[in-house]
């Protein structure tokens, strides 16, 4: 006959693992629930932060900078020396001409399109004025000076 006493501790044993793995089948699932609503939190979080930082891009387009290159009759003005350099490809001009066109030497074109210089306010709205200008229209206006 079994000693009662090995009985006892091994029913005891065998109570106290049913009582702990019931216990942690509820925590399994409440870490479960709490990692799905701190994923779905974390993915709130992420697409507040980019609404937010496209709102704040959009505001920062439209609140008046400090920015030299802001015409007052007009939306502010970039300069790319790759798009000057490509316009001027494009029109076959020499810095030069291109240069008389705008009003300044073919040196300061050639410092614009190498990035060494950048053209001033009144220059660069001379240069969208040459920007609107065909092939003809250019032709014509270097053979009238």
């Amino acid at each position: 006959m079994p000693n009662i006493a090995s009985i006892l501790k091994a029913e005891i044993s065998r109570v106290a693992r049913k009582e702990v793995r019931s216990e942690i089948e509820t925590l399994k699932k409440a870490s479960v629930a709490h990692r799905s609503s701190i994923a779905a939190l974390r993915r709130e979080v992420s697409g507040l932060e980019k609404e937010l930082r496209r709102i704040a891009k959009g505001s920062a387009r439209n609140a008046p900078a400090a920015n030299p290159e802001v015409s007052e009759s007009g939306p502010p003005r970039r300069f790319s020396a790759t798009r000057l350099a490509a316009h001027r490809g494009k029109l076959g001009l020499s810095a030069a001409d291109y240069g008389k066109l705008v009003g300044v030497t073919g040196q300061a074109v050639y410092n614009w399109e190498q990035g060494k210089a950048r053209p001033k306010t009144e220059q660069l709205q001379r240069l969208v004025a040459v920007r609107a200008l065909g092939k003809r229209e250019v032709a014509e206006l270097l053979n009238a000076e």
